[in-house]
């Protein structure tokens, strides 16, 4: 049980007004809203809880507790809230992710508790494919089959130490991530040009709901890189993206990876946003 009345643990009988506070902001909501359409709202399931603020009788802020603690149009008020009970539960999550604002106060309150973080990402643009891209798609770019996913898996495991900092096999030997891979390989999300058994680039489509989905883990063999490769890769999985998953693309980037920004903006995205990532 949650020690305060202001919070608690939602569940199904709550779904029409979390989805309605999700919807809002179909971008800057996509990896919880598809989280929530994905397993529910049942507390505990996977492992995961949604928390939500109550302000007279209503719904006003969620966060979503999982292997990420996700901040959702936090106030002040519902941010001291969510942190008191996140203190008092204990970490569980290997990240705190949000805007900007709400992360930087809810890391605020934690820190002294739960740190020291492993890295801050203090400020990570988000950006949005508005329309068509801007460049020609790499016409080599397709899905994956599931007969290359042993092709796929090094390379995601790659550009996840890459970008992370830890590979992401260390707990398990790979398992649960390798799984992951694995799903969005059979579910038609993983994307990839691969020559003589090699990706030459990769990159997936993770969260999905109906009004938009996030292209993430964008990667170039470190051998080809600088050849023009990502732009007409990211131009291919976002034309599909947009036909066939969500009309809305988005993604996330690092804001001190400028080539890969420079790389974004060529093919049409425009920063509509940003996040804070507390990495532990």
């Amino acid at each position: 049980m949650l020690r305060t009345s202001s919070v608690r643990v939602l569940g199904e009988r709550d779904r029409a007004a979390v989805h309605a506070l999700l919807d809002s902001d179909p971008v800057g909501n996509v990896f919880v809203s598809s989280r929530v359409r994905a397993t529910g709202l049942d507390a505990g399931r996977l492992g995961t809880e949604v928390w939500g603020y109550i302000e007279r009788g209503a719904i006003s802020a969620l966060c979503y507790s999982g292997a990420n603690l996700v901040p959702v149009s936090a106030s002040s008020a519902a941010i001291r809230q969510f942190s008191d009970h996140a203190r008092w539960q204990g970490r569980r999550c290997s990240s705190i992710v949000g805007p900007v604002d709400q992360v930087a106060e809810m890391w605020e309150r934690l820190g002294p508790v739960w740190g020291p973080a492993r890295a801050i990402r203090a400020n990570q643009p988000v950006m949005e494919l508005a329309g068509e891209p801007l460049v020609a798609s790499d016409p080599l770019v397709r899905r994956v089959r599931v007969s290359e996913i042993g092709i796929l898996v090094p390379a995601c495991v790659a550009m996840f130490t890459e970008e992370v900092g830890v590979p992401p096999d260390a707990g398990d030997g790979g398992a649960l991530y390798r799984a992951r891979v694995e799903e969005l390989v059979r579910t038609r999300r993983a994307f990839a040009r691969i020559e003589d058994g090699r990706i030459v680039f990769k990159a997936e489509v993770g969260a999905v709901t109906p009004y938009a989905c996030q292209i993430q883990g964008v990667w170039v063999h470190p051998d080809l890189r600088g050849q023009g490769y990502a732009a007409g890769g990211v131009a291919a999985v976002a034309r599909m993206a947009r036909a066939e998953i969500a009309p809305r693309v988005t993604l996330y980037v690092n804001d001190f990876n400028a080539p890969a920004r420079a790389t974004y903006r060529r093919v049409g995205f425009r920063e509509v946003g940003a996040v804070m990532s507390v990495l532990f």
